[in-house]
């Protein structure tokens, strides 16, 4: 993948699930099994790393057993205390294992997120960031959004530009969408929203230091 110029794999998989094989998370989960999970991730992550290639762990905080697939619409996961002791074990060892990425989910998390998705949710990226709640160590390396364009738990809501910003606002360092033509609206929503104070420029340094840091010095610079 490297030799082909791709430096970050969307992966692993780390919800915990015991759900068929053909559902959302079906037969892309490691098992049932935190403990599994928290393994088989790790050595997946680890391979990735070994080969140049940054893993991205997902979908913070649990799909696994969500109430339905977020391409489709709305899901909502069971209460945070219940994921604490199932969904989230992987992330308590794994989020420590550099360098690694987290992806943040569309999920509605009952005692977390309110009536938001994960992804655009202040609450639920600082769990991540902070590690307070969960039990697992404060997490400094990049956060990705899920897709922001093409999932119904997100497009049914929310068009791509304001999506994009309240990803950013919740936390998020990389909004990922997939449909090119956003792009000039994404870009004026963005300045937009910076002129108005209503995204600091100080987080917008924060997340470009934590992307160069997953990128690495380029040893062209200076040449």
């Amino acid at each position: 993948m490297r030799k082909l110029g791709i430096t970050i794999d969307f992966a692993p998989v780390v919800d915990v699930t015991d759900a068929p094989d053909d559902t959302v998370i079906g037969d892309r989960s490691f098992g049932s099994d935190p403990a599994t999970v928290t393994a088989y991730a790790g050595a997946y992550a680890q391979g990735l790393r070994d080969a140049g290639v940054l893993p991205v762990l997902k979908h913070f905080p649990g799909h696994g057993r969500g109430s339905g697939d977020s391409h489709n619409g709305g899901v909502t996961t069971p209460p945070l205390d219940d994921l604490v002791g199932d969904d989230l074990v992987p992330y308590r060892t794994l989020v420590t294992q550099a360098p690694v990425g987290v992806m943040v989910g569309h999920l509605q998390v009952p005692g977390l997120t309110g009536s938001e998705p994960a992804s655009l949710s202040k609450a639920a990226v600082n769990l991540l960031r902070t590690g307070t709640g969960y039990g697992a160590p404060p997490f400094d390396g990049p956060v990705f959004s899920d897709d922001l364009s093409g999932m119904a738990a997100i497009s049914d809501r929310f068009g791509v530009s304001e999506a994009v910003l309240r990803t950013l606002q919740a936390g998020a360092d990389i909004a990922l969408w997939v449909t090119t033509k956003e792009v000039p609206a994404v870009l004026d929503r963005l300045e937009q929203a910076l002129r108005a104070g209503e995204l600091p420029m100080s987080a917008v340094d924060r997340s470009v230091v934590r992307v160069a840091t997953m990128k690495g010095p380029n040893p062209g610079c200076g040449r």
